[in-house]
């Protein structure tokens, strides 16, 4: 897909992601504690299945299952000696549940490594790391890409900056802000708005964090600056935990489209649902948005 495609795929009304993954898997079976991306390659049939779940609710976009397949985050496992294979059969089985039907996206996220002088990784490690993940979801033929979950502008732009070095796919970015627009390790939404669709980026917005009940502030803040379409894919309201460790969203699928309605009318052009969010979400979602 061309950036020109992209463009005029937002410009024919609003766009939808697919939900969460990670909730999901676990509550399907994944262990705490093991790489997601190499236990999805071991059950193929869970993430399948959630992946056309969303495909039928409505889903025009879906993220591959990439999340954490980069070379820092694999090496807690032992495996980052296998980003390429690992970045290309899970896209590879995207593709496949997406039937032509969907988009895929190739996912990229925070290495969780602490950007800066003192901290754990330079810009330049950082984009390396990034350029390498981009270069195997490019080559399995993602659609285009999405670097989401990140904790700070400056690591958006690294993952951005590795992106356009190694092709010319359409990149969409979205930071974890806190309900008042600020990011974890530096920046906010505005600032994030405004330098991404400087260096290109073809969407920006955020994901995770809160539930959407809490964000109409911060997507009009964005929308007053943004140039670009605003992303926004947020939790299904804020968590408990049970006794077995599962994390247990409070926004069922009625209350959380309500939500997200609202967030559209603010300026939302991208939208979709992070953890806690199911295809039981998604559909309504596109219902009320009247997009099925």
């Amino acid at each position: 897909m061309t950036k020109k495609e992209f463009l005029q795929l937002t410009g024919e009304g609003v766009l939808l992601l697919d939900g969460a993954t990670g909730s999901w898997l676990r509550k399907k079976g994944m262990p705490v504690g093991v790489c997601a991306e190499q236990w999805n390659l071991e059950h193929p049939e869970v993430i399948d299945s959630l992946q056309r779940a969303y495909v039928e609710a409505g889903s025009q976009i879906l993220y591959a299952p990439t999340f954490s397949a980069n070379r820092i985050s694999l090496k807690l496992f032992g495996l980052q000696d296998r980003v390429e294979e690992l970045n290309t059969r899970l896209v590879e089985l995207s593709k496949k549940a997406a039937a032509g039907r969907a988009l895929v996206a190739g996912d990229l996220t925070t290495t969780g490594k602490v950007l800066g002088p003192e901290g754990e990784v330079t810009y330049e490690e950082l984009f390396d790391v990034y350029k390498e993940q981009v270069e195997a979801l490019a080559n399995a033929g993602a659609d285009l890409l999405v670097a989401e979950t990140l904790l700070s502008v400056e690591e958006a732009m690294a993952a951005l900056d590795a992106a356009q070095s190694v092709c010319d796919l359409p990149v969409m970015c979205s930071l974890t802000l806190e309900a008042d627009g600020s990011a974890l390790y530096g920046g906010n939404a505005v600032e994030m708005i405004e330098t991404l669709q400087h260096m290109g980026a073809s969407a920006a917005g955020l994901n995770c964090s809160v539930g959407p009940d809490q964000l109409e502030a911060v997507v009009s803040s964005m929308k007053k600056t943004a140039q670009i379409p605003v992303l926004v894919k947020p939790n299904a309201g804020l968590p408990t935990m049970d006794d077995k460790g599962v994390a247990h969203y409070s926004m069922g699928p009625e209350e959380f489209a309500l939500s997200m309605k609202k967030l559209v009318e603010r300026g939302a052009g991208i939208v979709g649902g992070c953890c806690g969010t199911e295809p039981e979400h998604i559909r309504r979602l596109a219902q009320i948005l009247e997009l099925k």
